[in-house]
């Protein structure tokens, strides 16, 4: 069971968390009001469906629809609830909060999971695991992602939320979330394999133990190990080994708390310059008049 300060704190630091991010993304979508890089392909896409033209689809797209389906079932309740209307319901900026929101979602699932690899062993401290989650969910490839319109961040959080419900034995809610997954990027299928084997792999140590210990033998057996998996792309990006660092960390023991703020600080330092960069330094192409930015 938890303790109540832990709770308190977790709470606590989910709410700066979100108040910085909400700054930070107030300054990214100021400088940059119109979709830039893949967002020319999502945006327009999501407005689409946001108009409630399902039946367009924009071929130069090569995700699955996940991203645009949640942005409208979250945009059009508060549409309806508050009775707006206007173009900024559907906007870039609106379509890019929906990131923000899975931030949030994937700071939470994190400590979540954390908690739950990581209970047993007393020396985990309430500090360590809280710290924990935060440096992971700042990890800046993922961070720098939450204040634009693609689909890094609910891939995460779906793929990081399947691995939970298959943590705790929910395995019905986990294979509907390996689906949700799969609909935000069609290579989660990996990962929703790996939860499916991580499954097999529990009942067999379990019956090995039931074995063994009807042979009274002292021996257990070692760890499975994590394999690192990604799928080879034409190109190959810093965004594409995300779920594999965080699943990787999730599993190691949990650093010692001097570690985890140097890492936390680290992380900090790099998302500072990296949004530095992309909100200042713009360049321009020979060829061409628009803004260019440096990003991940």
């Amino acid at each position: 069971m938890l303790g109540r300060f832990e709770r308190y704190a977790f709470a606590a630091l989910c709410s700066v968390n979100f108040f910085i991010s909400c700054l930070l993304f107030s300054a990214v979508s100021r400088e940059q009001r119109e979709p830039y890089m893949d967002e020319i392909f999502h945006i327009p896409q999501a407005q689409k469906y946001c108009q409630g033209r399902f039946n367009e689809w924009d071929p130069m797209i090569t995700t699955l629809p996940g991203l645009y389906l949640v942005s409208v079932g979250v945009i059009k309740p508060v549409v309806w609830l508050a009775d707006f209307s206007g173009t900024i319901l559907c906007s870039a900026a609106m379509l890019r909060f929906i990131n923000l929101l899975f931030n949030c979602g994937n700071l939470y699932i994190l400590y979540l999971i954390i908690c739950r690899l990581h209970l047993k062993d007393k020396s985990r401290t309430a500090g360590r695991r809280v710290l924990s989650a935060l440096t992971l969910s700042t990890f800046p490839v993922l961070y720098f992602f939450t204040f634009l319109y693609y689909t890094d961040a609910g891939s995460t959080f779906f793929t990081l939320f399947t691995y939970l419900m298959c943590l705790y034995g929910c395995h019905k809610a986990s294979a509907l979330l390996g689906i949700c997954a799969i609909l935000f990027r069609q290579t989660n299928i990996i990962w929703v394999a790996f939860c499916a084997g991580s499954v097999v792999a529990q009942k067999l140590d379990e019956a090995w133990r039931v074995e063994q210990s009807k042979k009274k033998e002292e021996k257990t057996p070692s760890q499975i190990p994590l394999g690192i998996t990604t799928v080879p792309q034409k190109l190959l990006e810093f965004r594409y080994f995300i779920l594999p660092y965080l699943l990787y960390r999730v599993h190691v023991p949990l650093p010692s708390l001097h570690r985890l703020v140097f890492e936390f600080g680290l992380y900090t330092a790099v998302n500072a310059a990296t949004l530095y960069i992309f909100i200042y330094k713009t360049f321009h192409w020979p060829d061409s008049t628009a803004v260019q930015r440096f990003m991940w």
